[in-house]
């Protein structure tokens, strides 16, 4: 248990380094509040389900990404070199944070193997793949609201567009895509581990 407990610690730390000053706290709270709702949800999850230090280590990237994230709002998040490098006209932070929001895509297979929810490798492999689109098709629909309930410049802030008017699509895509990589990285180690 002492790499997520090291893990909690570096995200407490984080938490409060970024707390400090940030650039909007209305989205600093909003930011956060879902970052907040994930550590304590696999605090009490892991009270009965250890999953692997890699699974574990794949969920930290998102809880990194957003909190930093919510410090700057994602938008101004110091990301210029990979922007300049790629010759990209808006800054693609949120981009890779959503992206690996489909690493927790990783967390739910092991929880299937280990409950033995399934006998399909087909429902293996999607099932997990399913969940982070559903996910994050509902996260879209939360940030769309919170846009329209909050202070204006607050709500875009959140929303991250960047005046893409096909963002929340292509989050969504971010989304699929780390939850397809993840699941070829379960899908490997599993074959390793089956052939040893």
């Amino acid at each position: 248990m002492k790499f997520p407990i090291t893990l909690l610690i570096a995200y407490l730390g984080l938490f409060i380094v970024c707390g400090i000053a940030p650039y909007d706290r209305g989205v600093w709270i909003a930011e956060n509040l879902p970052i907040i709702f994930i550590v304590v949800g696999i605090g009490i999850f892991s009270i009965f389900h250890r999953f692997s230090n890699l699974a574990y280590g794949l969920m930290a990237v998102l809880i990194v990404l957003h909190t930093i994230g919510g410090h700057y709002t994602f938008e101004r998040v110091p990301f210029g070199f990979v922007s300049d490098l790629f010759g990209f006209e808006r800054n693609h932070y949120d981009r890779i944070a959503h992206f690996s929001v489909g690493f927790y895509a990783f967390a739910i297979a092991e929880l299937i193997v280990a409950k033995k929810a399934v006998n399909s490798r087909t429902i293996l492999y999607l099932f997990p793949v399913f969940t982070i689109f559903t996910v994050a098709a509902v996260y879209e629909i939360f940030e769309w609201q919170f846009a329209l309930m909050a202070d204006p410049e607050a709500g875009i802030a959140v929303l991250g567009s960047q005046g893409d008017i096909w963002d929340a699509q292509k989050d969504m895509l971010a989304d699929g895509l780390g939850a397809i990589t993840a699941m070829c990285l379960f899908a490997i180690l599993r074959h390793k581990k089956a052939s040893n």
